[in-house]
């Protein structure tokens, strides 16, 4: 342990989320301080200093509880790892950053990026030299240029004008296809539905459209009110490419229908990508 401090004193270590820095003797989250008893922290560090390797509890035990030091190793060792997994958010049955190896010791994981404390550029562990990245503080991905994301939002909203505009354009060839498997008024339900989803969808499109070409600011938290209404009404949409089962085959139109059953996550993705709320402090 001594050695990765003295070795790297000057360093900040990153992963997911979080980074530690040795000089200042903190873990952040997203920039906010957490709190960290001294135990958990040094743990923490020896293990990033082996990121990708198996520490064991007897290299633990040596370099972090000298022999002359009079505790319980294994009740101090385990406290420190429960300790680091609730500060983490970790869990030991599905660990992202601390796996445990029976009767052997630990290893940390997840991806470790190694940085100057001046920020003047970021090392992988394996010393390759890698430009900074900016985490998403929800998706813990990658943040991607807002234009990319805006783009590909508005080209989903243009997608579902498509839609509706093409099914109230050949209304009557919606209202025979119905009538051709259902019959009666069940065929009058199916048009009527794609009359009223079509009449509300259109307007909703318009405005997400015209929201996200303007760039408004406050898009991401009337798309977060409003996404329930959407989920409903892009599903119902989703059954659409069975309309056109005669003619496209019922394995296209069920795939067609599967993609479609998944845009209206992929547009919260979107959302939640091009407009990063700000972070609360903890």
């Amino acid at each position: 342990m001594s050695g990765f401090q003295d070795n790297h004193a000057e360093r900040i270590a990153r992963f997911g989320l979080f980074e530690l820095d040795l000089a200042a003797g903190e873990l952040r989250k997203n920039g906010v301080r957490l709190r960290l008893q001294e135990q958990p922290f040094r743990v923490l560090a020896l293990l990033l200093e082996y990121a990708g390797n198996v520490v064991t509890r007897e290299e633990l035990h040596r370099q972090l509880w000298p022999a002359e030091t009079f505790v319980d190793f294994d009740h101090g060792l385990n406290t420190a790892i429960n300790k680091l997994r609730e500060t983490l958010g970790d869990s030991a049955s599905s660990p992202r950053y601390i796996e445990t190896l029976a009767r052997r010791g630990y290893r940390f994981i997840a991806p470790v990026q190694h940085a100057p404390t001046s920020g003047s550029r970021v090392e992988a562990a394996s010393g390759t030299a890698l430009p900074e990245v900016r985490l998403h503080p929800e998706l813990e991905i990658p943040i991607p240029r807002r234009s990319l994301t805006r783009g590909l939002f508005a080209l989903v909203q243009i997608m579902y004008l498509t839609f509706y505009l093409s099914a109230l354009f050949r209304l009557h060839a919606v209202q025979g296809i119905a009538e051709s498997f259902l019959s009666g008024w069940k065929a009058a339900v199916i048009v009527a539905a794609v009359m009223v989803t079509a009449g509300v969808g259109i307007p909703l499109r318009c405005y997400l459209l015209s929201a996200v070409a303007f760039d408004y600011r406050r898009l991401g938290e009337k798309f977060q009110r409003i996404f329930l209404f959407i989920l409903v009404l892009d599903q119902l949409w989703a059954v659409a490419p069975f309309l056109l089962i005669h003619s496209i085959g019922l394995g296209t139109a069920f795939a067609a229908s599967a993609g479609l059953l998944y845009v209206p996550f992929s547009e919260r993705s979107l959302i939640q990508m091009a407009y990063v709320r700000p972070q609360a402090q903890e």
